[in-house]
Parts: C-alpha cells; sequence; structure tokens
C-alpha cells in the first residue's frame, strides 16, 4: 500500500517567498527550522508530538531509515532513522490499526513521514518550489551506516517519540 501525499497546511514561520533567492533563511537558523517542521509533521500527520531528548548524544541505532534527496539551489539528503517499533507504530498512529496491522507499511509510512518533513522544510527556508524532491528510499536492517558523499554540512537532530528516539539528518552538499 504507498500513501498519497496528503494536503497539509502547517505553518510557516519562514519566509514564504520561493522566487525571491534574498529571502532564503540563512544557515544558521537551518537547524531552528528542521526541528519545528519536523515537530509540526508528527504533531499534524501522526498525532503524536515529537520532544527533545534529556540528553542530546543519543547514540544511533536505527532499524529504519528514510530518505529524501534534495535537488536545486539545495543539494542535500534528508533522512529520518528510527526503530522498527518506532516505524511500526507510526503507521498504527496514521491510521489507526494496531500495531501488529501496520508493521507491514512501516517502510511507507516511513518514507512519506521523510517526504512530508523535506518538502516543509524547503518550504520555511525559502526554496520551495525551486528544489525538487527524489521518491523515498527507506533501508531496513541492522548495522548499517549511510554515507554522503561530499558533503559540506550536516544537521543532525534527536528526538524522543512516545519514549523511543528519532533521528534526523540533513547532509547538504557544497
Amino acid at each position: 500500500m504507498n500513501f498519497r501525499r496528503p494536503q497539509l497546511t502547517l505553518p510557516m514561520s519562514a519566509p514564504q517567498t520561493a522566487n525571491n533567492p534574498a529571502a532564503v533563511a540563512p544557515r544558521i537558523a537551518w537547524p531552528a527550522v528542521l526541528r519545528e517542521t519536523t515537530i509540526e509533521v508528527f504533531t499534524t500527520m501522526v498525532g503524536t508530538a515529537v520532544t527533545a531528548p534529556e540528553t542530546e548524544n543519543l547514540p544511533v541505532q536505527a532499524q529504519v531509515t528514510g530518505m529524501i534527496g534534495i535537488a536545486g539551489p539545495l543539494s542535500a539528503t534528508l533522512s529520518i532513522r528510527c526503530s522498527l517499533l518506532s516505524a511500526s507504530q507510526i503507521v498504527s498512529q496514521m491510521l489507526r490499526v494496531s500495531v501488529e496491522e501496520a508493521a507491514a507499511l512501516k517502510c511507507d509510512a516511513v518514507g512519506e513521514i521523510c517526504n512530508i518533513v523535506a518538502g516543509s522544510f524547503k518550504a520555511k527556508i525559502g526554496l520551495g518550489e525551486q528544489c525538487k524532491l527524489s521518491l523515498p528510499t527507506v533501508l531496513v536492517g541492522k548495522n548499517y551506516q549511510i554515507r554522503s558523499p561530499g558533503k559540506d554540512h550536516r544537521i543532525e537532530l534527536s528526538l524522543i517519540y512516545l519514549k523511543e528516539p528519532i533521528w534526523i539528518v540533513l547532509d547538504i552538499r557544497p
């Protein structure tokens, strides 16, 4: 089952001037925009708020990773990493079904949440229509590493979703 991208209206705290490069938010503001965007997407689409962890340095132990490529004035890869349980819980809450019923759809849901976060983020920083998104790619397994060749800068966020850590990573290429 594939999810259709729902029409959603999220508050846009950054400039809504996709055709005005001067209105692009400075990179120093991007971590806060990414955090705000992720919180809004989880609250709106999943129905559960994500929160900041008590400690910032949570070790990454992801078993499911959704990735979206961003191309245009911003060349980057956005990824959302979580446990198998978190991925199933995301689907369960989105579709209002049991975690057991949701398990088969976990990849689609993580890919779609990643897609929505990436789309909302590029709009909030002022690059909305100037950047295009790839189709989501989702990895499932243990003991894997993701390397983004040629990355210039990385924004990493740890958040807590239903007592489980999730990680949001934006690898920006020059």
